[in-house]
């Protein structure tokens, strides 16, 4: 791994003197470090972001689709580097980094095919006497420079679903990657000019979270699109007058586990879905109800199957679990699980931790208004309970703020249609965990979950002005 990245500010590789070191979460060493944007810097970038969008704005959708397909390929070529990247910054076991590679390579490869996919409308207008040779033409517009903000969780695959769908449209691209993960990013933004991207259309900055927001606030920047914390991106939307803004802002994801399900199927999955990358997954399941019939066999497959699981090294096989993002986050998970317990939940497993690593921990007798149920937790912590009435199980998985996703298990098909009317969330996974994501789907959630979707397809329309063309053809 290189020890220095610097930034981009259209195009233009550059340096300050505000370095920004970036830690191994796993022992806390500095393992590179990239510098903070200044701010004579942002408003270089913003210039250059409008003239840039002067070059993508015409290109062709034949141009645009080669950039991303480009982009595919050089991912492909750096797909080690870019995993070790990922684990070293972000502590990501190294085997779910090279799967997350893959993600990002799938996403870019979508974003291609789809750039050939936006179209538009041809709309008769003769509807009425005296409209006679009318009709419209209706079609999609790139909007301008768009501010991409991405989480440290996926700093691969959730910043290409925000500047591959924008390069897609035709936009001009300023990305403000996580100051915890920012080296990924600063990769990315080396193959995207590698890859054809006009360089005054790309800046990739690791700047604060008030120089972002102070950039969000800019009227050149005509669209905002961000993952991270609800304070922040709500805060975001209050400052984007004028804009357009999509919000992907987390959840506390519920799962039923009915009692016509195949509950050691639901006991596996759901173990993946609760603590890969130790929970730090805003669809990461954090409570699962289950039916009272079932509940017994279930818990005793799930604290198995989580038995099973090796906390450690990132990089030593065998690891399925490393360390939380930071101490802090680690400390904060510790400090609720035991508030939880001094107010009368109980640890059926794990609980402990030790630095930033902690335990994956199931609780059970947990009751609606302890943190680690009403809150987002962003942990390896799941809790437990049971159930026998249906419907209010489906209350339970309603009383959160957040509504992002949510999973059921079982076969009958009135129930799933309930749930699917009955629940307020962005998206129902059926016989699976939460955490499903296809790349290609349509992704965001409602509440405190946020607004707007993300997916190749559904973030370009977000990217887009729809624009009309009226003619009336003389005879």
């Amino acid at each position: 791994m290189r020890q220095e990245y610097p930034y981009i500010v259209g195009g233009e590789w550059r340096k300050s003197k505000a370095p920004l070191e970036v830690h191994y979460p796993y022992d806390d060493s500095v393992i590179g470090h990239t510098y903070r944007p200044t701010d004579a810097e942002l408003e270089l970038a913003l210039a250059r972001a409008q003239e840039g969008f002067e070059e993508t704005r015409r290109l062709s959708a034949f141009a645009r689709a080669e950039i991303l397909t480009k982009a595919v390929s050089l991912l492909k070529k750096r797909k080690e580097e870019i995993a070790r990247t990922i684990t070293y910054e972000g502590g990501r076991p190294y085997p779910q980094s090279l799967a997350e590679v893959d993600r990002g390579v799938d996403t870019f490869q979508i974003a291609a095919e789809e750039t050939k996919r936006i179209e538009g409308e041809v709309i008769p207008l003769d509807l009425r006497a005296g409209d006679e040779g009318r009709f419209a033409i209706w079609r999609r517009f790139p909007l301008g420079p768009v501010l991409c903000i991405s989480p440290f969780n996926r700093p691969l695959n959730l910043v290409a679903h925000k500047v591959a769908p924008a390069i897609a449209a035709g936009n001009a691209v300023i990305l403000k990657p996580a100051s915890k993960t920012p080296l990924t990013a600063l990769i990315l933004g080396e193959v995207l000019l590698e890859a054809g991207f006009p360089p005054k259309a790309l800046s990739v900055l690791p700047m604060s979270g008030h120089q972002a927001e102070v950039l969000g606030a800019d009227d050149r920047v005509r669209m905002i699109t961000f993952t991270g914390s609800a304070e922040v991106g709500w805060q975001l939307k209050r400052a984007a007058v004028n804009k357009r803004i999509t919000l992907e802002l987390g959840g506390n994801a519920g799962v039923i586990v009915h009692q016509d399900a195949n509950f050691e199927d639901a006991a596996k999955k759901l173990t993946t879905a609760a603590f890969y990358y130790s929970g730090q997954a805003c669809i990461s399941v954090q409570r699962i109800f289950v039916h009272a019939q079932v509940c017994s066999h279930f818990e005793k497959e799930f604290l198995a199957n989580t038995a099973k699981l090796r906390l450690g090294d990132p990089f030593a096989d065998g690891t399925d679990i490393g360390p939380m993002i930071d101490r802090a986050s680690a400390e904060r998970t510790e400090a609720w699980i035991n508030e939880a317990v001094g107010s009368g939940a109980r640890v059926l497993i794990g609980g402990k931790r030790r630095d930033a690593l902690v335990e994956p921990t199931i609780l059970t007798k947990t009751t609606a208004d302890m943190k680690v149920r009403c809150l987002e937790a962003f942990a390896p912590l799941v809790t437990v309970e049971s159930y026998t009435d249906y419907d209010a199980a489906l209350c339970e998985v309603n009383n959160t703020p957040y509504g992002l996703q949510a999973g059921l298990f079982t076969q009958n098909m009135k129930l799933i249609l309930r749930a699917y009317e009955k629940l307020d969330v962005g998206g129902l996974i059926v016989n699976d965990a939460s955490t499903y994501r296809g790349e290609h789907m349509p992704y965001g959630g409602v509440k405190a979950s946020g607004m707007g979707r993300e997916g190749p397809r559904y973030a370009i329309e977000e990217m887009t002005e729809p624009k009309l063309l009226v003619l009336k053809m003389n005879s």
